[in-house]
């Protein structure tokens, strides 16, 4: 999941030209994390069949907590790829 941020991030802010400014990539960060997480819990948890609740209940401490680290990163990842 590190990688294609990564990847994902550098593509993004080249492709779109999206200013240096912190506060433009990190509201660009925000928006995508907020998309990720409306699909993830939108169409994961109908997949699967899970409320919610039960989707945190299931989540393993370890792997949960690299989770939402990750997607921390994924939102604040803009903000350190740079245009050169």
């Amino acid at each position: 999941m590190l990688a294609v941020t990564i990847v994902a991030a550098r593509w993004t802010v080249l492709r779109l030209s999206v200013p240096m400014m912190w506060s433009s990539r990190l509201a660009m960060g925000g928006i995508a994390l907020v998309l990720m997480l409306i699909s993830e819990f939108g169409f994961v948890l109908w997949i699967r069949g899970l409320s919610i609740k039960e989707y945190f209940a299931t989540r393993d401490p370890v792997s949960g907590a690299a989770y939402y680290l990750l997607l921390i990163v994924f939102a604040i990842m803009p903000v350190f790829i740079s245009r050169a």
